[in-house]
């Protein structure tokens, strides 16, 4: 039976592709439009201290990523239970509401409490990852799953972008509705072209047979967790340095703005170019070779990026990064997808969500430390020995599968 679902799910894969790359897009954005206005927005709801003002933008927009990864999971376990689709309606149903609501915000608490809501009630992006991973056929899995990650890193940099746009032109409280009033094309999207094949009979029993099915590979799971974690943990280190570090490169504040703009930005269109190619590639040679070149192509490129000379030089740098790490999380994704039951997919997966918001947090700690205790340039070369510990460790999990095939 549940092959013959997972048969007519692949029926209409393609087209269910589409929704959840135009439904990821549309609400990364939503999660990331703010940055740009967010300390306006917190003054225009009374904040006047500078000091008092930075705080509560920076509780606001974690918030959001804070409840994500925490509910994460569950979504996750009840797409296994009642439905993936089901919880791709409901991400986008309530996201679409929690943005039409933080546009009429009174308070900085009425913000924050929306945007935890705002985490709560999304997951779209990793629901869609579950969904397209559990029903395209597994020759091009690591496809399709570029494409969904390329959809989701453009929402990463339009999101900040049209944050900068559109508030000057219609106000920020009209942006958030206009944001809000997109998601919900995106749940009339979800709701009336999404197709999922019909559910195998059993839900929690289902699961509750599989936790000793041989196919539930523990260890490729968490080598592929602690692979998510670091990918996003490689790219997030520099944050708290970025800045200061072009500053010793370039003159004036606004050539320093602009160009830490487009160091963010060469690492996502890298991201944004390679992740179908590179997915295409490892459903031809194999995920794991490409997983494990692509984290010690990553480190190398760290190692030049604390020797540069001019700003330059780093964008194309964090360039190749994301071309390099673009491919990674389709392939981390396929290799789970690969190594669990299908009645474990969404659980699974949400926990590997969950470790990539753990990397968002961590990396950026990570390297703040580093910076304050070594100095910035040893913050890329203490990236590169994770980054390169993290290609081991695949590399013996590889081999340990699979020492023939590699």
């Amino acid at each position: 039976m549940e092959q013959v679902s997972e048969i007519a799910g692949q029926a209409y894969w393609k087209r269910n592709l589409f929704v959840c790359v135009l439904g990821s897009f549309t609400t990364i954005v939503a999660m990331t439009l703010l940055l740009p206005f967010l300390p306006l927005y917190v003054a225009q709801l009374g904040v006047q201290e500078p000091a008092a003002i930075a705080r509560w933008s920076g509780v606001a927009y974690g918030a959001t990523f804070f409840s994500a990864a925490l509910t994460a999971p569950l979504w996750g376990r009840l797409a296994d239970h009642y439905g993936r689709k089901l919880m791709l309606i409901r991400a986008s149903l309530g996201m679409a509401i929690a943005m039409s609501l933080i546009g009429m915000a009174t308070a900085p608490w009425q913000l924050v409490a929306l945007r935890l809501l705002a985490g709560l009630l999304g997951g779209y992006a990793s629901g869609s990852t579950i969904l397209v991973a559990a029903q395209t056929p597994k020759a091009q899995t690591g496809w399709a799953l570029g494409v969904l990650s390329s959809g989701i890193m453009a929402g990463n940099v339009v999101g900040p972008l049209l944050g900068g746009l559109l508030p000057p032109l219609i106000g920020i409280r009209h942006t958030f509705w206009l944001t809000g009033a997109a998601i919900f094309l995106a749940f009339l999207a979800t709701t009336f072209l999404l197709k999922e094949a019909p559910r195998t009979p059993g839900g929690k029993k289902a699961v509750a047979v599989t936790q000793g099915d041989a196919s539930f590979q523990r260890g490729v799971v968490g080598m592929m967790w602690l692979s998510n974690m670091l990918l996003i943990f490689a790219n997030m280190s520099i944050e708290p340095i970025i800045t200061l570090y072009i500053g010793q490169f370039v003159n004036g504040d606004h050539a320093v703005t602009v160009t830490t703009g487009l160091v963010m930005a060469a690492a996502a269109l890298g991201s944004i170019l390679s992740a179908p190619r590179l997915g295409k590639l490892a459903d031809r040679i194999g995920h794991w070779r490409v997983l494990t070149a692509g984290l010690l192509v990553c480190a190398l490129l760290l190692i030049p990026q604390a020797f540069i000379t001019a700003a330059w030089q780093l964008i194309a740098l964090r360039f190749l990064m994301g071309m390099a790490l673009g491919g990674l999380l389709p392939c981390i994704t396929a290799i789970i997808r690969h190594n669990v039951p299908e009645a474990q997919v969404g659980r699974m997966l949400g926990y590997s969500t969950s470790a990539q918001y753990v990397g968002q947090v961590s990396g950026p700690l990570f390297g703040g430390f580093v910076n304050g205790a070594y100095g910035m340039r040893p913050v890329f070369l203490a990236t590169c020995g994770v980054m390169a510990l993290c290609a081991l460790l695949n590399w013996r999990q590889s081999r340990r599968r699979n020492p023939d095939n590699f």
